[in-house]
């Protein structure tokens, strides 16, 4: 396809096509385009009965893998939609990682397009390749008009989770979809204590993103466990630490009442998760909130030994600042030996 068949496309041309002899199904190279795609796409009615009345292929697919009907449901084009299905296309094709038209009309706020699609045999319960259904889709969007309308017409989306376990509860607490998740819990059996196969939980997602009011309701509805481990052994206050979120950190401390010395069942606290990944302003707050800098792990470490290891300079002067002591873990090692940076083992030596 030339540059200037696909602006032809673009524009809905039904002349320049009319005056066509080349096949309508040549792609556009840089992403395999067919007029068809594009006139599906910018909703060009017209030119997409001429083309489809024309012989073009209906279920060709671009680089993207995406069909003519993928495009139209994507764009909200409903005339395209329409007319791609009134001539037969299949209404729960598979582009690449296995999203059908209806996955993609849950990305945009089209419930026509979407009444649409269920309407023509729509599968509400298909699964891509990482086993989302539009419902997840939906419910990640945070359209509630959408998610109401998939329950009341399959209310089994409802049962429904994700190749690594993670439920539609899930997907609206991480995303920040407060009515969403209110929805759920209204009509489902959703716990925020489910965990997903790293063991996080809807409660803990809606932590680490610092949607606080999500995770308020949990708790206040659903008794959520702030004090629930995933596989790592983190807590939702080990969460927030490790992800920088003092939001979430100020929430669980001030607002739940939190120790902020708070030990997992491995042994280490909010200040070594945040000493590890370098979260300055966590570390600040934590022990301005009272933690001790010289607790040790189950190894003998302390939050200046994660600190070094990592090579976090400007924690490890903050730590030292705040009263670290310079101190040998149960392997022997100081944070001056596990230090790498020139800069950082001149801190420690003279801190010594």
């Amino acid at each position: 396809m030339t540059d200037a068949f696909f602006k032809a496309a673009q524009h809905g041309d039904l002349n320049y096509f009319k005056n066509q002899t080349v096949s309508f199904d040549t792609p556009y190279e840089k992403s395999g385009d067919t007029a068809l795609h594009i006139a599906t796409r910018c909703g060009h009615v017209c030119l997409l009965e001429y083309l489809l009345s024309s012989g073009a292929d209906k279920e060709i697919s671009n680089l993207d893998g995406k069909r003519p009907l993928h495009e139209a449901a994507q764009a909200g084009q409903l005339e395209c939609v329409q007319c791609l299905l009134k001539s037969g296309a299949q209404v729960d094709s598979l582009k690449r990682a296995d999203w059908t038209p209806l996955m993609l009309a849950c990305t945009k706020n089209n419930v026509a397009v979407i009444k649409e699609l269920l309407e023509s045999g729509a599968d509400v319960l298909l699964k891509n390749k990482d086993g989302w259904t539009p419902f997840h889709i939906a419910c990640r969007e945070g359209h509630l008009d959408i998610v109401r309308l998939l329950v009341d017409h399959n209310n089994n989306v409802l049962t429904t989770a994700s190749k690594n376990k993670r439920t539609p509860l899930h997907t609206a607490a991480l995303h920040g979809c407060e009515s969403v998740v209110s929805f759920l819990l209204d009509n489902g059996h959703f716990s925020p204590d489910t965990p997903d196969s790293s063991g996080n939980t809807p409660l803990m997602d809606a932590i680490k993103s610092g949607h606080t009011d999500i995770a308020d309701i949990l708790i206040s509805r659903q008794k959520a466990d702030i004090y629930h481990e995933d596989n790592a052994g983190l807590q939702p206050l080990h969460l927030a630490a490790q992800v920088g979120c003092l939001k979430s950190v100020k929430f669980l401390v001030e607002r739940l009442k939190v120790k902020v010395d708070s030990r997992s069942s491995k042994g280490f606290t909010a200040l070594m998760v945040a000493a590890k990944e370098g979260q300055l302003c966590v570390l600040q707050y934590l022990v301005s909130a009272g933690t001790d800098v010289n607790e040790t792990d189950d190894k003998g470490r302390t939050a200046l030994h994660i600190a070094s290891g990592a090579q976090h300079l400007e924690t490890c002067r903050f730590l030292l600042d705040s009263g670290a002591v310079v101190k040998t873990d149960n392997s022997g090692s100081t944070p001056v030996t596990l230090a790498r940076r020139p800069e950082l083992l001149e801190l420690l030596e003279l801190s010594k």
